[in-house]
């Protein structure tokens, strides 16, 4: 049986308001997500923590916040309005529980040397394939699969394809060509998915590195390390932070490390029900070409 986790959920606000934000506390202490949580769940390093922000075939763009004190959960904001993505048929919301790996950060001083782009100033995005529907604020140990490199406005942005240890299937899942053999078409759908899912609001078609392959486990794992190490960069003061909080309570070299107790407090907890979006929300848009 699985040990109980020693995280938690700190929920303030209703969800689906710009005030909604969703805290991460360890042992009932709040932490950060991003810069709290180590990256890897074993000393092996074959096991490692993502954090969900997006549950399953959800709509609302939720995401670690990184300005933020703590940089709790939020859902994104675009021109003052919450940010919803599009059900591009025949998918709804999100096709995976979509996350990122804490202690990773993708630099934009840098530029991969084969996707010719910078970094998106994010951590690193996370997509876990498993059966089981997750929940933001969820902290999930799972094994990394392939990777996937989108550009998105210029930018590299990164999609490493995960499972949950825990999975039925996670025994046979190993690398990305057991996906194939075990999800057939989940690949496929995920490439589509990524590529047309900013074109019902206006966008342009995104493209792909390596003409949309998903790359293997060693590779992904390179990129992995490659985000750690930037991160380490930023944690320690080596890297200027520019707009993130790099507040923590963990990173013993860390020159932003505080005590609990030098924390201001943070909003009171509440379970509130989500307030209603609207219908538009649940709309199928039709996208010719969409299956290649």
């Amino acid at each position: 049986m699985a040990a109980s986790s020693p995280y938690s959920v700190h929920k303030v606000a209703a969800p689906n308001t710009l005030e909604h934000r969703v805290y991460i506390e360890q042992d009932g202490v709040p932490i950060s997500p991003f810069h709290d949580i180590p990256l890897y769940a074993n000393k092996e390093q074959t096991i490692l923590n993502m954090v969900v922000e997006i549950p399953r075939w959800t709509n609302a763009k939720l995401e670690i916040s990184k300005d933020e004190l703590l940089n709790p959960i939020k859902q994104d904001v675009k021109k003052g309005k919450l940010r919803f993505v599009r059900n591009c048929f025949p998918h709804k919301g999100y096709l995976w529980n979509y996350g990122a790996f804490p202690q990773t950060w993708e630099d934009p001083n840098y530029t991969h040397p084969e996707t010719k782009a910078k970094g998106d100033n994010d951590p690193l995005d996370v997509c876990e394939i498993g059966e089981l529907v997750g929940y933001t604020g969820q902290v999930k140990q799972v094994k990394v699969l392939g990777v996937m490199a989108l550009l998105d406005e210029e930018e590299t942005d990164w999609k490493v394809i995960v499972v949950d240890i825990n999975d039925p299937l996670a025994p046979k899942l190993n690398d990305v060509e057991d996906v194939e053999r075990h999800l057939p078409g989940l690949l496929r759908a995920t490439n589509e998915w990524f590529r047309i899912y900013k074109i019902p609001d206006g966008k342009p078609e995104n493209q792909f590195a390596f003409t949309g392959e998903c790359k293997n486990k060693a590779y992904a794992t390179d990129v992995i390390h490659e985000c750690a190490e930037a991160w380490e960069k930023l944690i320690t003061g080596k890297t200027q932070p520019g707009g993130i909080s790099t507040t923590n309570l963990t990173v013993a070299h860390s020159p932003s490390r505080v005590t609990p107790e030098e924390l201001p407090p943070i909003p009171r907890k509440e379970n509130l029900a989500p307030e209603p979006i609207d219908s538009s929300i649940d709309k199928w848009f039709f996208i010719s070409g969409a299956a290649s």
